[in-house]
């Protein structure tokens, strides 16, 4: 075992322990099924390592929430590979297609869900399967392989939308009632809803505070933490919950003072909330003014904007974009 163990390269030694601390309470207590589990395991590793690292393909990416979409390019060094001209280019794509997957893998799966959840947490508890998100990351739009001008590199880009994401994790046909009060008061009717959040917020339940990140499925909370806003709430056609904006984009140089891309989102007559506050584990959910709360959901026209998803929340700007990893963490 130990011999097996000086082959493994420093990731490698990472990821197995790392493997065998987050799993070790599937092992059975024998002391012999133990050791038949790990030299499966090492021996996995010893295998597959080679053909994951000696390939050459490598992945950059970003994610941009405020565009709602991941953005991925991948990219085979041919020399490192063994690859010559002429063949360069048929073995070359090849190569970058048999990667795309598991380099793409991490990233997606690797996406806040909610305030305490990954994509990943949600397959691992069966409200999603692996074999579903592969099967949307081989829908995403691409760009065929080309040369560098040096001919040393061969790259492909890949473009996934966000919303395609959010809408294969719905399950509900109907949305469910949004929150009613027994004393509502006169509210008119808006065109939309944005929430500015920019700013640290207070964590509720916490001495801390935290800048609002994005996520596929942002709660909307009110200062007495009543649910104004969750997943079921949503019409399935809408597709996505909340949308994500800049400060630039409430402050435009517009009659309404919306960009384009916000406007036509929330309409020119939207209700703007500054949160007060932001809730769960990952800090995704903002929380409003109670009274905030009220002009949303003491109007049925107001209401329904929830239900189609006419909810811009704005964000930092150091929070809208992010490196699209190769790895899960």
């Amino acid at each position: 075992m130990q011999n097996i163990m000086n082959k493994l390269t420093t990731k490698e030694h990472k990821e197995t322990r790392r493997f065998l601390l987050e799993n070790h309470a599937f092992f059975p207590f024998s002391s012999l099924c133990a050791s038949l589990y790990l030299f499966v395991f090492f021996f996995f590793l010893l295998v597959a390592a080679p053909a994951f690292a000696e390939n050459g393909v490598s992945m950059s990416g970003i994610v941009e929430w405020d565009r709602m979409k991941i953005s991925a390019s991948l990219s085979l060094e041919l020399a490192p590979a063994g690859i010559r001209l002429p063949a360069a280019r048929t073995r070359g794509e090849a190569l970058i297609g048999d990667e795309y997957l598991r380099l793409i893998r991490p990233g997606i799966l690797g996406l806040l869900a909610d305030s305490s959840s990954t994509v990943a947490d949600l397959i691992g508890r069966g409200e999603w399967s692996l074999a579903e998100a592969e099967n949307l990351a081989l829908t995403a739009g691409s760009v065929p392989p080309a040369m560098t001008p040096d001919l040393r590199y061969l790259s492909a880009s890949y473009t996934l939308g966000i919303d395609r994401l959010s809408a294969a994790l719905f399950r509900h046909t109907r949305p469910a009632e949004t929150l009613r009060t027994l004393s509502p008061v006169a509210a008119p009717a808006y065109t939309g809803i944005i929430i500015i959040a920019s700013e640290d917020l207070p964590i509720h339940g916490r001495r801390a505070s935290a800048k609002t990140v994005p996520c596929l499925f942002p709660k909307i909370w009110d200062t007495d933490m009543n649910l104004i806003f969750e997943r079921g709430m949503l019409e399935p056609a809408a597709a996505i919950m909340a949308h994500y904006a800049s400060a630039r984009d409430i402050f435009a140089d517009s009659p309404s003072g919306l960009s384009a891309e916000a406007a036509s989102l929330v309409g020119e007559r939207p209700l703007r909330i500054f949160a007060r506050g932001v809730f769960g584990i990952n800090p995704t959910d903002p929380i409003i003014d109670r009274e905030d709360a009220l002009l949303i959901i003491s109007r049925e026209e107001n209401r329904r904007l929830l239900r189609e998803g006419r909810v811009l929340i704005v964000l930092d700007d150091s929070v809208l974009k992010h490196p699209l990893s190769a790895e899960l963490m």
